[in-house]
């Protein structure tokens, strides 16, 4: 297998893989905080960790994917400011804030199975793991790197040296009222609640008891708490979007590695916003577009888990309907070829990908590339559409080779079925592959007469041609 590299946000520099355990992973990535339905920028995020567990998976690796559900304690704002959004989604609802989890718990794993995501190995939720945080807690205090102000207890980022250089900030360029909210208990303008009490959320629903007080956990420590008790205390890799890491991802180094004396992670990886025409993608906005809404507008899921592999998870993706257009038409016609292959190769079986002709291992050999050099999924779809444009390959082989690269991609593949009344027989399929390259010859020597007499030839026997930007496909009509 390739040599596997990563851009890793801390160093801001593309680096070999080395994980801390030959042949094992340990990854974690934040997960969602359930107050709402997940948006389809939220979901970038997942399908984008998806994807690399695949990705490790399938380039040899074993992986414990670990992944939280924020049901408490995150805040409006990443700074210890304004409501807990479960609190707020939850008198909005006239429900308990464990009823609003709950809901919207259900409601993204249903989102997550759409979009073929596998489930991680570990889900965990905070309300789950206070116990857990309450310790790491301790450990940090008796380290000496809290103090207790206005009834809460707060990181000093003074005592932590390294702090902000995931996010290349310093801490004397950081102003309270520029970046950051002014918080009259804090010493420093980046200090944070690592505990918060009734002193500061009189009418708080959910919280327990702690050495500090009655009260209830900030934001940031329930991933460290969370990680380190499935990972331990050190592991491989932390993902999430760009927004954590000026804030949430910086301060979870801070509290994690003053907790335990040791380099926490080893490469964090972050992916891009996906934007639309006012900016990027946020609840707060307003009128963010869910994964229903995509499906009620004539998409299929999967129309999205194929946009997103479209473009690379650090390029900023902008969205628009052309662009899901062009998805929705591009994913059909690839599930096209793929149903034209599977007519032609019959009931015979599938050979085992390692054992293809050199032609379809080359292939392979070109996806594996692609992925390994930091999952460059855009030219790992160029290689399966190579694939399966080879009119050299055998339909068999190549079939198992569309297959094997799926297992990173997560199209369904091979579950895809022609229904009943629109299946073809392999020998009609042929002539049609057949027609269907003489069109495109036609077109490429501006015989256009030719190309429709063909397109007009086929209407004729019931079969629709739809161009699209990666070729033409075709059906029954």
């Amino acid at each position: 297998m390739p040599t596997v590299t990563f851009y890793n946000t801390l160093g801001r520099s593309l680096q070999e893989f080395r994980p801390l355990k030959p042949g094992k992973v340990g990854f974690y990535g934040c997960g969602p905080t359930v107050y709402n339905y997940a948006h389809i920028g939220n979901l970038r995020a997942y399908v984008f960790h998806d994807t690399l567990v695949r990705a490790l998976r399938y380039l040899g690796y074993e992986v414990t994917h670990v992944m939280n559900i924020t049901d408490v304690g995150h805040l409006s704002g990443d700074v210890d400011t304004g409501e807990d959004k479960m609190v707020k989604s939850a008198a909005e609802r006239g429900q308990s804030v464990l009823e609003v989890a709950r809901f919207y718990t259900e409601a993204f794993f249903r989102d997550c199975g759409r979009l073929n995501i596998l489930r991680p190995e570990v889900v965990c939720k905070a309300t789950e793991h206070l116990d857990d945080m309450i310790a790491l807690i301790r450990r940090i205090e008796e380290r000496g790197f809290t103090y207790s102000s206005g009834g809460n207890l707060y990181f000093d980022v003074t005592k932590f040296p390294n702090y902000g250089e995931l996010a290349l900030i310093k801490l004397d360029e950081l102003k309270a009222g520029a970046r950051i909210e002014v918080d009259e208990n804090k010493r420093h303008p980046a200090d944070f609640a690592l505990w918060f009490t009734k002193s500061k959320f009189v009418n708080q629903a959910l919280v327990w008891d702690s050495p500090w007080g009655r009260g209830y956990p900030g934001w940031h420590i329930e991933c460290s708490a969370m990680s380190m008790k499935y990972l331990g205390e050190q592991f491989d890799i932390h993902a999430g979007g760009i927004d954590h890491i000026p804030i949430h991802h910086t301060n979870e180094i801070a509290q994690s590695e003053a907790a335990t004396g040791k380099k926490w992670v080893d490469y964090w990886l972050h992916n891009e916003f996906l934007v639309i025409s006012n900016g990027k993608m946020s609840k707060s906005s307003g009128g963010f577009l869910t994964l229903q809404r995509l499906v009620d507008s004539g998409y299929e899921p999967l129309d999205y888990r194929y946009f997103l592999l479209g473009a690379h998870y650090r390029s900023q993706l902008q969205y628009s309907g052309e662009s899901m257009d062009s998805a929705k038409s591009a994913r059909r016609s690839l599930g096209e070829r793929v149903l034209a292959l599977k007519d032609k190769a019959g009931s015979r079986p599938l050979p085992h990908p390692g054992a293809l002709g050199p032609e379809a291992r080359g292939y392979l050999e070109a996806f594996a590339s692609a992925i390994a050099q930091d999952m460059a999924t855009p030219r790992a779809l160029a290689e399966l559409w190579g694939l399966l444009r080879d009119p050299k390959l055998d339909p068999a082989e190549a079939l198992a080779a569309a297959f094997d690269m799926d297992r990173v991609l997560g199209l369904g593949l091979e579950a895809l079925e022609r229904p009943p009344e629109s299946a073809v027989e392999p020998e009609l399929a042929a002539e049609i592959e057949k027609l269907v390259a003489e069109r495109a010859a036609a077109k490429k020597a501006k015989d256009f007469a030719r190309a429709d007499a063909i397109r007009n030839e086929l209407k004729a026997r019931g079969i629709v041609l739809e161009d699209g930007p990666s070729g033409t496909s075709w059906r029954r009509a």
